[in-house]
């Protein structure tokens, strides 16, 4: 690394969790004008996958934010085109790789040709091409507008989900090189288009270079985290240690010290403007978001640990399938694994910090419950049983 500048502030632990949850959206009051789009251009990236437990992570995401919002008007912000008719077939954002797949605004497409060349450089890849099928693909997207893989031939050779056909080879690799587009999931699958007719024109090219590119995004990654480590940084949006040291004196972030960190941190000069205020948002969150997808940061900032553990055998599970950190009060208080029984939220699984956790699971657990439309909740095996009771009771209060 090279030679760090001097701090312009040290900032309390409590001080940088603060900054973090204001800029990640989650403390003061909510921007519902701006509603998911503005949720999108404030985080940066929001990350897709295809487990659907409550609903998928996308959807999870914006409703942490802004409450109990339609998961339709969600899909609709990203995807569908503005109403007027210079921009009628350009969608609001476009699918790429960030911090892993994820919705981006689309904006921001300028600023990913550093990955898009990297791609093009590539030289091999996991599957083969067989020769003809790219510009076959290009050729029937160009004639017959936005299709899915099924749509171009058939995405699968086998039954094995890694099994894919040559078509289907194709499109990812045009989607990897900017010249294809996904526009929208259509029930879990993309649907691509050509770059040139779903980017709008002036977005629409590959001119800035890497460095440009990289300070662009480093500043958005500090601005979206609000206060981080270089390894936060890096991880925003997937970069290389490397590439944030040779741009981050010049992105427009400042260095700051934060207590207990024991490593330099950087801040986005607006972060630090004003002492972070206002109400806490009190939520499930998706294993998934933004504000806890690094682990390292997660536990330095909040002392909780956080897995995924959908891919771990179930027997070797801790805190189950898809169990879902719980904010309230600024903190990480504890875990739910949820599921659905028809009407009823079924919290197959808590995880309690303490017996003071109790109001803000209740609440979270109620909002999401109303929000994918269930009208009871029903608490199963909690890992303090003698808090489960307690838990059930606020429950019922809050139901009566």
């Amino acid at each position: 690394m090279p030679s760090l500048p001097r701090p312009v502030t040290e900032l309390t632990a409590d001080e940088a969790r603060r900054i973090a949850l204001r800029a990640q959206g989650f403390l003061g009051a909510p921007d519902r004008r701006s509603g998911v789009g503005g949720v999108l251009r404030r985080l940066g990236a929001v990350q897709l996958d295809t487990i659907s437990v409550l609903a998928r992570s996308h959807e999870l995401i914006p409703y942490a934010r802004l409450g109990a919002i339609g998961r339709r008007t969600v899909d609709s912000a990203y995807w569908t085109p503005p109403s007027d008719g210079a921009n009628a077939s350009r969608p609001h954002a476009f699918e790429y790789w960030s911090h892993a797949a994820c919705v981006l605004p689309i904006e921001e497409w300028p600023h990913f040709a550093f990955r898009r060349r990297a791609y093009r450089s590539r030289p091999h890849w996991n599957h083969a091409l067989p020769d003809g099928v790219y510009d076959q693909v290009i050729k029937q997207l160009r004639s017959e507008g936005p299709l899915t893989a099924t749509d171009l031939g058939g995405a699968k050779k086998t039954s094995e989900w890694w099994d894919w056909s040559g078509t289907k080879v194709a499109v990812e690799r045009a989607l990897m090189y900017g010249e294809v587009v996904c526009v929208e999931r259509r029930g879990w699958k993309r649907v691509y288009d050509l770059a040139e007719r779903a980017v709008p024109e002036p977005l629409l090219h590959d001119e800035l270079d890497d460095t440009e590119c990289l300070r662009r995004l480093v500043r958005q990654a500090g601005q979206s985290l609000g206060v981080g480590t270089r390894a936060d940084i890096a991880d925003y949006h997937r970069l290389k240690g490397e590439q944030v040291d040779a741009v981050i004196a010049d992105s427009g972030l400042v260095p700051v010290t934060v207590e207990g960190w024991g490593k330099a941190a950087w801040a986005a000069p607006e972060a630090l403007e004003t002492p972070p205020r206002g109400r806490h948002r009190t939520t499930l969150l998706s294993p998934f978001d933004s504000l806890i997808w690094e682990r390292a940061r997660t536990e330095r900032i909040f002392g909780f640990t956080h897995r995924l553990e959908a891919y771990v055998p179930k027997p070797k599970r801790v805190y189950g399938y898809f169990a879902m950190p719980v904010l309230a009060g600024g903190r990480l208080v504890g875990r739910v694994d949820p599921a659905r029984e028809g009407r009823t939220l079924v919290a197959k699984q808590v995880t309690l910090e303490d017996s003071k956790a109790i109001p803000g699971v209740a609440q979270a657990l109620l909002e999401a419950a109303m929000w994918v439309d269930c009208t009871n909740v029903r608490v199963e095996q909690v890992d303090a049983p003698a808090l489960r009771e307690p838990l059930v009771r606020e429950l019922a209060r809050a139901l009566a």
